[in-house]
């Protein structure tokens, strides 16, 4: 049986790493991206175990399609890239705001409308929203616009290239990635019911079981211990 062939957008930090590390040990071929050649060849450097990498911008859609041109078959497509915006708006900047945009909804349906014909029989797709748009804060009217868009992503592109299977991980704060491990949190673990922040391995593995389930489809995962409820 020939190796899995997974690709992930935005493989050279946080999250985004953490998967391809997981995909790569259990066997998958794995192609990771990165803004640039070097921050790819750094992860690949990394990471090892067979990952090769290229450079993909998202915000510039209309590379999108040279940059995947050698991917022929592929099973596995998962896009966590993001970039974090505090774009208030008393200050709002508006060329930040058409990147964030842009990478997200239109970056993230460009790299599937290429790559649909490429998915195997059995192929899934899972995108990366996150849970502003549910809990919004000052700054953050693009990421919570943008993370309510992925859901409507899901709904569409479920439909349109069914029966490929289409699904989100929307991840709470999570308490032990980089951008969040020094930061005070305490006011969401109180508001948590699980008593503590989701880790990367727990997104990690919501992320495979939605790979890999053949009966999950369409649907917008919250993973966040319960602090939606809360």
């Amino acid at each position: 049986m020939s190796k899995k062939r997974a690709i992930v957008l935005g493989g050279t930090q946080g999250i985004g790493k953490e998967i391809v590390k997981f995909l790569a040990a259990r066997g998958e071929e794995v192609i990771l991206t990165g803004r640039t050649t070097e921050s790819a060849s750094a992860a690949v450097k990394e990471i090892g175990n067979g990952v090769t990498g290229i450079a993909l911008d998202l915000a510039e859609p209309k590379t999108i399609a040279a940059a995947l041109k050698d991917i022929e078959s592929i099973d596995h497509i998962v896009i966590s890239a993001i970039e974090r915006d505090a774009n208030q708006l008393k200050s709002y900047d508006i060329d930040r705001a058409l990147r964030l945009v842009t990478l997200k909804l239109v970056g993230y349906t460009e790299v599937v409308h290429q790559l649909s014909n490429r998915l195997t029989p059995t192929g899934s797709v899972v995108l990366f929203g996150g849970l502003a748009m549910e809990r919004p804060y000052p700054g953050s009217t693009t990421v919570s616009t943008v993370n309510g868009g992925v859901t409507g992503l899901v709904r569409s592109m479920a439909i349109e290239l069914a029966p490929t299977r289409v699904n989100a991980i929307h991840p709470g704060i999570i308490g032990d990635s980089p951008y969040w491990a020094d930061k005070d949190n305490s006011h969401v673990i109180q508001r948590t019911p699980l008593g503590r922040l989701v880790t990367m391995q727990e997104i990690v593995e919501a992320t495979a079981f939605m790979l890999d389930n053949h009966g999950i489809n369409g649907v917008n995962l919250a993973v966040d211990g319960g602090w939606l409820i809360k």
